[in-house]
């Protein structure tokens, strides 16, 4: 099973040259079985770059996880913290390992409606 994310293109590049190593959410998908993130990098690319697959999932405090993971989160505190103000927890994906493709492919290759969702998809390996 894997999951779609729609990411912004900075971001999405970031995550594939393994500058991020955490992908951050308020909502993550619930389903143990999701081992891959595809990523979809949004406008103006507007195609799916990559895959990574996932090392682990952290679930916590905003502070908390801003403390594990501001190594390597690709984002700027103030970034991180507007994103998750007001919530009492927030999700990091880590990273395992990276693949990007060779040529970027169209939305509707892995989503039947070709519409790039809002948090995430899941998607038939």
């Amino acid at each position: 099973m894997k999951v779609l994310l729609s990411i912004k293109p900075d971001y999405a590049n970031r995550i594939l040259d393994g500058t991020k190593r955490y992908e951050f959410r308020r909502r993550v998908h619930q389903d143990v079985r999701v081992r891959t993130v595809i990523i979809y990098a949004t406008k103006p690319i507007g195609k799916v770059v990559g895959e990574f697959s996932i090392k682990n999932v952290h679930s916590d405090h905003p502070d908390s996880l801003w403390e594990k993971t501001k190594e390597f989160s690709g984002i700027t505190k103030e970034f991180f913290s507007d994103y998750f103000r007001g919530r009492d927890v927030g999700h990091a994906i880590e990273v395992k390992t990276v693949k990007r493709y060779k040529k970027p492919k169209d939305l509707s290759e892995f989503l039947a409606s070709g519409v790039a969702p809002q948090s995430y998809a899941y998607v038939s390996a």
